[in-house]
């Protein structure tokens, strides 16, 4: 059976605002990266009533300013909690140490990208306690995000992902429940190692432009309307070609997420020779000062390589 989709609008007559006739929903944030900051201006913009918790509370003052409260306990506060942190070690770090707030009637929706096996065991541990968790982790940028073009990849129980089926317009333009929790982390790892390989390409194919004197965008424009048209080349073509490295999704963070892919395919006996190739440029794009920058800055990589010498 195929999973089940919810497809959202991308514009701004949100489902899941008062205007709609859809009862307005307390959400809290938990982690006020760019991904959770996206997540907050949209639930704002639908009218909600969004609360914010961040380890460092300065990441919340331009939230605070454009209407979400500030919450030093955002599982006790609200029962729908949204979390969006950068791995899963740091999720179970953070959700450990607001134990005494886990309780019956809690939901828990969970966007970082890590391994499955830690979603599973994540769900399993809050359920114990009451708590309803579902991994949910974002296909697209923070920038898409916030424009709501993103997709959300739901695991955890039906009822639940049915339960809250007027949030998850306001988070994405598709929503998939792909099943139990960890099938939804699979299919964002499966997503990213063929995302990442397309931005991998698109960054070689206008390094090569460069190289041999042929413009940029002309290049780009050229291979939009060919069969080498990726959506990488709509979301990342114009920020290679203007340098603008300001960061919609890290270069760093894509690196985890192929270190996590590489270990699982090695846990199931496969090779993935494109992703070890990817992960090692990236390795040294990193060493080079490139990794908090966004993750087409491996354009920058590319074009400084020289040429191998000769025989």
């Amino acid at each position: 059976m195929p999973p089940a989709c919810h497809d959202g609008p991308a514009d701004e007559s949100l489902p899941g605002s008062p205007s709609s006739g859809m009862r307005r929903r307390r959400v809290a944030i938990v982690g006020l990266g760019l991904m959770g900051s996206a997540f907050a201006e949209r639930l704002l913009r639908a009218g909600h009533e969004v609360l914010v918790w961040n380890r460092t509370r300065g990441k919340a003052d331009a939230l605070l300013e454009a209407g979400a409260r500030w919450t030093d306990r955002p599982l006790r506060d609200c029962d729908t909690v949204l979390v969006c942190l950068y791995t899963d070690e740091v999720v179970r770090s953070v959700l450990e140490s607001m134990r005494a707030d886990w309780r019956p009637g809690l939901d828990l929706i969970d966007s970082t990208t890590g391994d499955p096996g830690a979603a599973r065991a994540m769900a399993d541990d809050l359920a114990a306690s009451g708590v309803c968790y579902q991994e949910a982790p974002v296909s697209g940028s923070s920038a898409q995000t916030r424009d709501g073009l993103a997709t959300v990849f739901v695991g955890g129980p039906a009822e639940a992902f049915q339960r809250l089926s007027t949030l998850w317009p306001v988070l994405g333009a598709r929503v998939l429940h792909c099943g139990p929790c960890g099938s939804a982390s699979r299919l964002k790892l499966i997503t990213n190692l063929v995302l990442g390989l397309n931005r991998l390409a698109l960054a070689e194919g206008l390094a090569y432009a460069e190289a041999v004197g042929v413009d940029g965008a002309v290049a780009l424009e050229a291979m939009k309307g060919s069969m080498a048209y990726s959506r990488a080349m709509d979301a990342k073509g114009v920020k290679m070609l203007g340098r603008d490295y300001t960061p919609q999704a890290r270069l760093s963070q894509h690196l985890k997420d192929l270190r996590l892919i590489l270990e699982s395919a090695r846990g199931n006996g496969l090779e993935l020779p494109l992703g070890a190739l990817h992960t090692r440029l990236l390795e040294q794009a990193e060493s080079s000062g490139l990794g908090d920058l966004d993750n087409s800055a491996v354009f920058e990589l590319l074009r400084r390589r020289p040429a191998a010498p000769g025989p």
